[in-house]
């Protein structure tokens, strides 16, 4: 076989919720999932060239009980599969090998299934030559990611604020990605509706080029449904206010420079989410309440990351001192941890030539 062309498509984890964000704030950050594409010209006619799709895998979730690499059953290719029925294509048009690598940490609030996610659907659109927008992306991704917060933050770039409207009865039957994940069948079965567009709305936020993003990562893992249904099905009226006050707050506050920690830590607290997750995390009630500005210079403020199991620390400087703190208190849990000093970053996911 000969090669037809070489592409390259990388997606950049996500952080979601920010402290009083849940399922509004998303910001992008500077570790990245990458897939490696050849594409050959098919030496014969076939209906699809499904078969003929080569997967490979490295970095997070490799190995025998990891990622599964059928193109059916990998979360990257059913995604992909899903674009193309979409558009009357029912499988792969050419043989192609994917190399992917993953360093995103999978269930641990990093958005991992995200980035799988968008990754699928940039895929769907080169392999089938579709020519999506961005914004007709997401539509996409937003069929099968119901939140928006981190695959719009994984698309597009930086700092994003986002909502998915409310769609109609014959609009939904998609499984959530981490559903999805974990089905057998194919995909295409979900396929015979038409995606509707402009389901999620975004807007960018500014963002203080000084702010950090310390993630100090448990090595355990939390799924997002089991996080989701821990939550009530309904609030007090004032926990709702005391989180809607500190949103309109911080999305202002991290944009200031130089950034006002007592203002920004004060604004990061949450009574919607965190109080309630905190029985999936031991350790995150001592974290939230003494990991403070006026204990560690530098520090901003610091909150779940996502569903958790993940701590995200916005901070300026000093940021060892303000991990150790960090991974000594989940040490005292007996949960060992993993920290990685991230930037955020303005470019979202890309889909270039390979050279």
């Amino acid at each position: 076989m000969t090669y037809s062309r070489k592409l390259k498509i990388t997606v950049p984890c996500s952080s979601s919720n920010i402290g009083p964000g849940f399922d509004v704030l998303g910001v992008t950050l500077s570790l990245y999932l990458t897939l490696d594409i050849s594409i050959f010209e098919p030496s014969s006619v076939k209906e699809n060239y499904n078969t003929e799709v080569v997967l490979t895998y490295s970095g997070e979730g490799k190995g025998k009980d990891g990622v599964p690499l059928s193109v059916e059953k990998n979360l990257i290719t059913k995604t992909a599969l899903y674009v193309l029925a979409c558009n009357n294509i029912y499988g792969f048009t050419a043989p192609m090998t994917i190399n992917v690598d993953n360093p995103i940490p999978m269930g641990r609030g990093l958005g991992s299934s995200g980035a799988a996610v968008v990754a699928g659907v940039m895929l769907g659109n080169v392999s089938g030559n579709l020519g999506l927008t961005k914004d007709r992306m997401l539509d996409y991704c937003l069929m099968i990611e119901r939140h928006p917060d981190n695959v719009t933050a994984a698309l597009m770039g930086g700092f994003i604020a986002s909502y998915l409207r409310e769609l109609n009865t014959d609009d939904t039957g998609i499984p959530h990605s981490e559903e999805l994940e974990k089905k057998n069948d194919t995909i295409n079965k979900f396929s015979s509706q038409i995606v509707p567009e402009r389901i999620g709305h975004y807007i960018k936020l500014n963002w203080a080029k000084e702010i950090k993003a310390i993630t100090i990562i448990p090595q355990f893992e939390v799924s997002t449904a089991e996080a989701r249904e821990i939550l009530p099905n309904d609030y007090n009226k004032n926990d709702v206010v005391f989180n809607l006050q500190r949103l309109a707050v911080l999305i202002m506050a991290l944009s200031q420079s130089p950034p006002d920690a007592d203002l920004i830590c004060q604004a990061m607290q949450d009574k919607v989410h965190q109080p309630y997750r905190k029985q999936l995390i031991p350790g995150l009630s001592e974290i939230i309440t003494n990991v403070k500005p006026t204990t560690h210079p530098g520090l901003l403020g610091i909150c779940l990351s996502g569903a958790g199991p993940t701590i995200l620390a916005l901070a300026t400087h000093n940021f060892d001192n303000i991990s150790k703190t960090v991974i000594d208190m989940f040490a005292k849990e007996n949960i060992e941890t993993v920290v990685k000093v991230l930037d955020v970053v303005e470019d979202g996911a890309q889909g270039c030539r390979a050279l």
